[in-house]
């Protein structure tokens, strides 16, 4: 605003607060201009002043001293285009972070998260474990391992693709609940939604069944979303970079659906399945259905793959709110328990 007034934004923990600094009352020993012309957006800066408002009421420091404490050495994007570019904001987190304050929420929302949870199942009489990151086999899960070398030892070891096997060894030896949050490693494909090192949570308990894993899965979640947001309806923006207006309504509000998966399918695709799964008869008519209603599936066109896009087409793409998928084939599920009543079934 000319040489005798400079206004700044002061940012910190996600809050801006303006800073006016008038020539009359500077009390620096530098010159006001030569003080003011070093610096730059992103430096971080010293003020001692007092608060008070401008004409437009808004709430400002009138600083009566700044001063230069760490100078930002390369130039940030403009205010006003910001930093869109995908590619730069994850390899540049820090860059992300002091420009958009939308990724320093989603940081500090994913803190919350992961103290819900842990507090939620402490709640329950869980207790928190951590158990080995690298063993003999990687254990828990079919994945490609990350392997490394232990030299003492001489001898190859997998980092873990879950912790499963252990925290089952846990309950077996006598702690009936137990939970662990940490790093799993999968040597596998990186996009949007997977990552090779990532932080997940398992938990298990004995004596329960799968209605009791449903019932604990929504309760911790419709609670984590109410405490979290203030509402039991989370707000989406599918493609907030090109269409930043569109927004969906995921709605976690208790109870929620629990559909069987083969009495749905059978209902979507208006014909009554194959009673035997595992017979030649049941491929043929799971490839047909397929081809009738123009879901791809390539080879192997196996009765599993061929019911999983089929599910995938009627079931799974109906379900905008949280849904159980319920009573899968054990065909495609072959480490699941059978169902108590329904033959064939998980």
């Amino acid at each position: 605003m000319g040489k005798k007034l400079v206004f700044y934004d002061l940012k910190q923990e996600g809050e801006r607060l303006q800073v006016m600094c008038n020539s009359a009352n500077h009390k620096s020993e530098r010159d006001f201009e030569e003080l003011h012309s070093t610096i730059r957006r992103g430096d971080i800066i010293g003020i001692i002043g007092l608060p008070g408002r401008t004409n437009t009421s808004e709430l400002s420091i009138a600083a009566l001293e700044v001063q230069l404490l760490s100078p930002c050495l390369h130039m940030l994007p403009e205010a006003h285009s910001g930093l869109k570019d995908r590619e730069t904001r994850y390899r540049k987190r820090y860059l992300d972070l002091i420009i958009n304050n939308k990724t320093r929420e989603t940081f500090i929302m994913r803190s919350k998260v992961v103290s819900f949870v842990r507090r939620y199942l402490n709640n329950l009489n869980f207790v928190e474990v951590e158990t080995p990151m690298m063993n003999v086999i990687p254990g828990g899960a079919a994945a490609r391992p990350f392997m490394t070398h232990h030299n003492d030892l001489d001898m190859k070891l997998y980092m873990r693709i879950a912790p499963e096997l252990y925290l089952k060894q846990l309950v077996v030896g006598g702690l009936e609940r137990v939970f662990e949050i940490g790093k799993n490693f999968r040597n596998e494909s990186i996009d949007q939604t997977h990552n090779p090192e990532y932080t997940a949570c398992e938990f298990y308990m004995a004596y329960a069944d799968y209605n009791d894993l449903m019932d604990i899965t929504e309760d911790m979640l419709s609670k984590m979303v109410k405490e979290l947001t203030g509402s039991f309806i989370l707000k989406h923006h599918p493609d907030p970079d090109n269409n930043p207006d569109q927004v969906i309504d995921i709605d976690f509000t208790p109870p929620w659906r629990r559909i069987p998966m083969m009495e749905e399918l059978e209902k979507h695709l208006g014909v009554p399945l194959p009673k035997d799964i595992e017979s030649k008869e049941a491929e043929i008519f799971y490839d047909e259905q397929c081809k009738k209603h123009h879901v791809e599936c390539s080879n192997p066109r196996t009765t599993i793959r061929l019911i999983d896009k089929l599910v995938g087409k009627f079931l799974e793409s109906q379900c905008l709110n949280p849904v159980f998928i319920t009573e899968h084939p054990q065909l495609m599920s072959p480490l699941a328990k059978y169902h108590r009543s329904k033959p064939g079934l998980t």
